[in-house]
């Protein structure tokens, strides 16, 4: 009697393919239905594994919606940075409009602790001498290099780089001009192979490959001021190379991923920010 309900709890099932016209079977399979379970479990598994492998290591994930691509990722950290930057304009602005106008209003310049102690908070007791010794010294060359707070010394002050000469690294047509926000460099079409120019004497401090951006070459100047030239066919100078405006350092091209044509990408930094080279060099 056990042996009869053991062999009819155990139900095997049967799916075979068969011929309509020869009733010739070609294929036949057995299964019970733990072993249906099992295998669908399975099938689903994998099917899992695979879409997963698709998503997470070939491009296709670009294109889910809201799923950040290397673009996103590039803005986002230029963001940062400009918020970063404007975040200590701002306050060194707060600074020098504070002492000016005390001294509009004749009175007495605050000192450069006293502002630190505001900032900080009005209620704290007095801070560390030693403390607050460092931080002053900090802050006193900071002003000294700005010269922010130097009124004895307005008359002396200028802006450097409207008054330097700048060389035309291209001569070509501007395809897309300078734009803070989206676009903080130009673009400048002209025929492969033409010659890449320094703007100004300096050295350079990079000079190889980049994925996005191909082979590129960057200059340190006087003045804090850096020119950056991206996408070359051709490099003609290595790190460490002293250059004097004019003077050859790449041959255009389309090197590089973030390129849809021949062009020179170019970028002018001065003390930290991107500034708009149209407004300085003639193309």
């Amino acid at each position: 009697m056990a042996q009869q309900n053991k062999e009819k709890k155990t139900r095997n099932f049967r799916l075979t393919l068969v011929d309509d016209k020869t009733h010739k079977h070609l294929w036949t399979a057995h299964f019970t239905r733990v072993s249906l379970i099992v295998f669908v479990i399975s099938v689903l598994v994998m099917l899992s594994a695979a879409v997963y492998c698709v998503i997470a290591y070939t491009p296709v994930r670009t294109f889910i919606p809201g799923y950040p691509d290397a673009h996103s990722k590039r803005a986002a950290i230029q963001n940062a940075i400009r918020i970063d930057s404007l975040e200590n304009v701002i306050y060194r602005w707060e600074l020098y409009s504070e002492n000016l106008r005390r001294v509009v209003d004749g009175e007495e310049p605050l000192k450069i602790d006293s502002l630190i102690n505001a900032v900080q908070t009005a209620r704290a007791d007095a801070p560390d001498a030693a403390e607050l010794l460092r931080k002053d010294s900090l802050l006193r060359e900071n002003v000294k290099e700005e010269e922010e707070f130097g009124i004895s010394a307005r008359g002396k002050r200028d802006l450097p780089i409207e008054g330097l000469h700048f060389f035309t690294p291209l001569k070509g047509v501007v395809s897309q001009g300078y734009d803070a926000n989206i676009h903080p460099y130009i673009d400048i079409t002209a025929p492969e192979g033409s010659v890449v120019k320094a703007v100004m004497d300096g050295t350079v401090i990079f000079s190889g490959w980049s994925e996005d951006a191909g082979n590129t070459i960057q200059i340190q100047h006087e003045s804090d001021i850096v020119s950056i030239y991206k996408h070359n066919e051709k490099l003609l100078k290595k790190v460490g190379d002293k250059v004097t405006a004019g003077s050859p350092i790449a041959l255009v091209g389309n090197t590089g991923t973030q390129t849809t044509g021949t062009h020179l990408h170019f970028e002018l930094w001065h003390k930290g920010e991107t500034v708009d080279p149209t407004l300085y060099i003639k193309f």
